[in-house]
């Protein structure tokens, strides 16, 4: 325990670092100890609780929420202790060796930072990444370590990344766009091609599938080359089109009319509406 003088003027104790991570793996042993749910739990059935709570960091994170990122750092960051603890009680290294792991990985892949090579943009950083993920971690093939279970949009993007480490892409963005406009007008033949519009609850056209397909792919492809991270804009946007639809309902309603019987040009109308008030 330590004392630090507060911004109120009053001297208060406060944990160290080191003995907050301590309680922490003192109380996850505890859980995993005492708490029935906790002792049956396994890698398998916590991990899905492991992605939901990266997705709460994502989201507090991108609403600028501070209090709330830091609560779901804290949940993210309970989930750590207790995997560690299950590859533990398994034989496997526990969370002193994860530390050390991570600590000596992220040494060894800033050399511009410990030793004395050079990387003065971040460009230069992720290059220098993967050579040394080639030539000091074994690691081989272009796509090496690309786990297939990411969110579609990330993997599409973690593949792109891969194939840019060995110059495969544009040599701009404005090739980017380019391509995605080309994918656009294929897919645009391929719907005419089809007869228009697919029957909801059928299997749409192979070639409709494999072209819009293609137009995803080119999209993220343009995120990529923006800085843009497909997944969190995709889930932006998805939170921005349901707080404007609620609203535009709102509107409907404050008019005695219901939204879901409106045809949809006074539907755009109100949506229109709810797009300005949220400006």
């Amino acid at each position: 325990m330590r004392t630090v003088h507060g911004h109120d003027g009053r001297d208060r104790d406060e944990v160290s670092l080191g003995e907050a991570l301590e309680d922490l793996q003192e109380l996850t042993e505890r859980l995993r100890r005492d708490c029935p749910w906790d002792r049956e739990q396994t890698a398998r059935t916590i991990v899905p609780h492991t992605v939901e709570e990266a997705y709460e960091v994502a989201d507090a994170a991108i609403a600028r929420d501070d209090a709330k990122l830091a609560d779901e750092l804290g949940d993210l960051l309970f989930q750590v202790y207790f995997l560690s603890l299950l590859l533990a009680e398994r034989g496997g290294p526990g969370l002193e060796h994860v530390a050390r792991s991570i600590h000596e990985k992220l040494v060894r892949r800033h050399p511009h930072v410990f030793g004395d090579a050079e990387a003065r943009t971040a460009g230069r950083v992720r290059e220098r990444w993967e050579q040394i993920k080639t030539e000091q971690e074994g690691r081989s093939g272009i796509f090496h370590h690309v786990p297939e279970s990411l969110p579609a949009l990330l993997y599409a993007r973690k593949v792109q990344q891969r194939a840019a480490a060995v110059n495969f892409e544009y040599a701009d963005v404005d090739g980017a766009v380019a391509d995605l406009e080309d994918e656009l007008r294929e897919l645009k033949e391929a719907i005419t091609e089809a007869g228009g519009d697919v029957r909801a609850e059928t299997e749409p056209p192979a070639h409709v599938f494999e072209e819009l397909g293609d137009v995803l792919f080119a999209a993220v492809n343009v995120a990529r080359r923006l800085n843009v991270d497909p997944e969190l804009a995709l889930r932006a946007m998805t939170r921005r089109f349901v707080e404007r639809v609620e609203r535009a309902e709102q509107f409907a309603a404050e008019e005695g009319k219901t939204w879901a019987t409106l045809a949809v040009e006074e539907q755009d109308r109100y949506f229109d509406r709810a797009k300005t008030a949220f400006e």
